[in-house]
């Protein structure tokens, strides 16, 4: 990709989106530019990853072809408001945070963006995130195919219409920590059975990662692969019998739904 990749902020996304994308090759170090608030954190950075780091956030959005706004939600406003007069007219702006919207985003600009609302998540950390990208009109499709090359190198990327956005913490932003709760939770079991605790974390883990693993690479339906572990009057349907008595699928579905109301309220809020 022939493109100066910028990010304002450099925080533990920003960095496994830089990881990524040096990974794959998908750019080289000398592409990518990236701002902080502190020397020290631009040092271990530039350390650790080899790239160009600075503290001007107008240096580094004039500069770049695609600017990665890698920053709390409450400071959008004033980031954009300092850089809104000296991107390229071309430039593409991606925000990964939660609830700022490509409307909120063209209004504090001020004029016709490119711009992308993006939600990934923390196992992006580790390769194996799950972003949701959605842009607005003046994004090409190559311009998109680009972006999504960019999130596909940290793991996979569905593109989706804007008004979708809201439910994506539900499913994939916030869900990891469920799951962590579900491993932790299987590790105490296999604990209370006579497990060594650092045992009982790693096959809890894996045996949740294969699982996953198992639906996106047969595309078969969930409750088909569930059936194909529960053997007639084994132990297997027992839990799975137990964990509907004890209420497991509605109260996931209960958490997603204050996460999705959490979500929206936060949304208001902010635009």
């Amino acid at each position: 990709m022939n493109k100066k990749i910028g990010f304002i902020g450099c925080g533990k996304m920003a960095q496994a989106i830089i990881g990524g994308l040096l990974k794959s090759k998908i750019v080289s170090a000398g592409q990518i530019i990236a701002t902080a608030k502190t020397e020290k954190t631009l040092e271990d950075v530039n350390k650790r990853l080899v790239i160009q780091t600075i503290l001007s956030n107008i240096e580094a959005a004039a500069e770049a072809d695609i600017l990665f706004l890698a920053i709390k939600p409450d400071l959008h406003g004033a980031v954009i408001d300092e850089i809104k007069d000296c991107i390229k007219r071309d430039a593409i702006i991606i925000t990964i945070a939660a609830g700022i919207t490509l409307d909120f985003m063209e209004k504090a600009f001020g004029k016709q963006i490119k711009a992308i609302r993006s939600m990934p998540n923390t196992p992006s950390l580790v390769g194996e995130g799950m972003s949701a990208i959605a842009a607005n009109p003046s994004v090409t499709k190559e311009e998109l195919d680009d972006v999504i090359q960019i999130f596909t190198s940290i793991g996979r990327a569905e593109v989706m219409e804007e008004k979708m956005m809201d439910a994506i913490p539900a499913i994939s932003g916030s869900s990891p920590a469920y799951v962590y709760m579900l491993i932790e939770a299987l590790a105490d079991g296999g604990v209370k059975a006579g497990l060594p605790r650092e045992q009982s974390y790693q096959l809890a883990a894996q045996a949740v990662l294969g699982a996953a693993k198992m639906v996106l690479e047969t595309g078969n339906h969930p409750a088909e692969l569930k059936d194909q572990v529960c053997t007639p009057g084994g132990a297997t349907i027992e839990a799975v019998a137990e964990l509907d008595h004890k209420g497991f699928r509605a109260a996931v579905l209960s958490a997603m739904e204050k996460c999705h109301e959490k979500t929206i309220a936060l949304s208001e809020n902010k635009n």
